[in-house]
């Protein structure tokens, strides 16, 4: 079995990654950056040089953790895109160097098909066709796994990610950056009702997404009623604002999987930690007998293994990258570059 080292520095998450045969993690390892907190948003100047700072020290554990040594590596995978450029650029150096050290193939990965393959960490028998949401904080998008190595999207966001758009309005009733964890946990002890946010589902049948719309919604009511901010009233507005963005991602998702006569649904991406989203897109699968498979939240946010897991497809086939290779902070799924 090959032994593939991953490697993610797409944005402000600098990790490592072990994994065998195509699923076995042996190590995952990550640093999320805390330098971006009073900005309210990655800057992505120190994002880079973070990971500048991080990325050897994490190599390190990452090998001790899986009990080997560095020339026990077979390949190496690295997020080539998409992601901010100067971040991208220090991990495709990185996998560069060590490519030419040990004498052994890297392959660049696409980050959000890295996003769609981490279910098969946890489900590698998950049947095709299946539809995989991605939602995080830059990226919201309905992509069709046909195979773990062909990808095509289905509809993608017209302007604020999910994610996004739950950080803005986290930041305007005083929550860290970022924000979504917290709006789960608070969100919890209201009543989702309580504010009938709009919910943009666009032209009817289409899959793309739109959330700047709830979101200005949602500031608007904010500075309406400033009361909201109170601790007894917080939990409601966020309950609502929340439950404004879940329900169109869950109903997309299954008309997704409905339209293109897929078997099964599956989340990706920082946002498919939510509780509310993971139990709402079970509930909906279910009732259409969907399969459906969601990964823990190491596996979520992002991190190294699944890029490991999508590039080992590439390895173990032959498929390598030049040493001339870029990055491509603007890739889309399912495009050879």
């Amino acid at each position: 079995m090959s032994v593939i080292l991953g490697i993610e520095t797409s944005c402000d998450e600098t990790a490592v990654a072990v994994v065998t045969g195509q699923t076995r993690v042996n190590a995952n390892i990550s640093y999320t950056q805390t330098v971006h907190a009073d900005y309210g948003g990655v800057v992505p100047e120190l994002a880079s040089r973070e990971h500048l700072s991080r990325l050897h020290p994490l190599f390190s554990r990452a090998l001790q953790q899986a009990g080997i040594e560095k020339e026990d590596l077979d390949g190496i995978a690295v997020t080539r895109g998409p992601g901010l450029i100067g971040c991208l650029l220090v991990g495709v150096a990185c996998a560069k160097g060590l490519s030419v050290a040990l004498d052994i193939p890297f392959v660049g990965v696409n980050h959000l098909e890295g996003h769609a393959v981490s279910n098969r960490l946890i489900t590698p028998d998950f049947a095709f066709p299946h539809v995989t949401l991605i939602v995080s904080g830059g990226h919201t998008s309905l992509v069709l796994v046909k195979s773990w190595e062909e990808f095509i999207t289905l509809g993608q966001t017209r302007d604020d990610a999910a994610g996004e758009a739950l950080d803005k309005i986290g930041k305007l009733v005083g929550l860290p950056y970022p924000a979504g964890a917290d709006i789960d946990r608070l969100a919890r002890d209201g009543n989702p009702t309580t504010v009938n946010f709009p919910r943009a589902r666009l032209a009817e049948g289409s899959l793309d997404f739109s959330f700047s719309g709830v979101k200005t919604a949602a500031a608007i009511f904010l500075e309406k009623n400033p009361e909201v901010l109170k601790p007894a009233s917080l939990p409601d507005f966020l309950a609502s604002f929340q439950a404004a963005i879940v329900d169109v991602l869950v109903e997309k998702l299954i008309l997704a999987a409905q339209t293109h006569n897929a078997v099964g649904v599956a989340l990706a991406g920082g946002v498919a930690c939510n509780s509310v989203l993971r139990q709402k897109a079970k509930d909906a699968a279910a009732a259409s007998g969907l399969a459906y498979s969601a990964p823990p939240p190491e596996y979520c946010t992002d991190n190294a293994a699944m890029i490991a897991a999508r590039g080992a497809i590439d390895l173990d086939a032959g498929r390598y990258s030049p040493l001339d290779m870029v990055a491509v902070p603007n890739w889309p799924v399912g495009v050879s570059i």
